[in-house]
């Protein structure tokens, strides 16, 4: 499981996961773990329900929406947070069961607050995701320490809206810069430059024994 994390909201976190599922061409499970400001159904173009609690202890393939344009991604919207019944999302993170071998992908809350944590604890690996500004960068530092406190290694970072990748950035977030998305107008990811950019990243994630693991679990 890969946690797709970065400190600022609207960094391309939401956009990166659907664009890196599109571009693995294989079966991808992504999840929303943003309960507060859910937002990859409506990017994905799917229905807000059945969410990821409603596949805690049962069958993913039941429950998850399969992607209206891109064939083999599925989604699990964000649970409802205000049903105080509901588990923990630590607890349906941990309890999710894709198939074998299905890459999954979540995207986490911005910031460094418990669902980020819980987030970024049940997964194997993270990818920064952020801007090319300082604010952006001195937040998704942030977002890596978190991440190397709670175990979970930041394997890379993803710059957005630039076509730039400088090495300052990899030596600030002690990972390296596994590529950049160029700044485009809406819908971003029909944009053939946004695509060739991430099917560039998910051929580097392929490329790393280590880093595809992660996300294969």
């Amino acid at each position: 499981m890969l946690a797709i994390a970065g400190g600022k909201g609207g960094c391309g976190k939401t956009t990166t996961t659907l664009g890196l599922a599109a571009a693995l061409d294989s079966p991808t499970l992504v999840v929303d773990a943003d309960v507060d400001l859910p937002n990859l159904h409506r990017l994905a173009g799917v229905d807000a329900t059945p969410t990821l609690a409603d596949a805690h202890g049962g069958s993913v393939d039941a429950v998850a929406h399969a992607h209206p344009d891109e064939p083999g991604v599925s989604v699990l919207p964000a649970p409802d947070g205000s049903r105080a019944d509901a588990p923990g999302l630590d607890a349906l993170l941990s309890g999710l069961t894709p198939s074998a071998s299905t890459p999954t992908l979540v995207d986490c809350p911005a910031g460094a607050g418990p669902d980020a944590a819980a987030a970024l604890r049940a997964a194997d690996a993270a990818l920064l995701v952020s801007a090319l500004c300082r604010p952006a960068l001195r937040d998704t530092a942030k977002t890596a320490a978190m991440a190397r406190t709670l175990g979970t290694e930041p394997v890379g970072v993803v710059l957005t809206r630039t076509h730039l990748a400088p090495d300052a950035v990899a030596e600030l977030l002690d990972c390296p810069v596994l590529g950049s998305v160029p700044p485009v107008e809406p819908p971003v990811l029909s944009r053939p430059a946004v695509q060739s950019a991430y099917a560039r990243l998910a051929d580097e994630i392929r490329q790393e024994e280590d880093l595809l693991s992660c996300v294969n679990k």
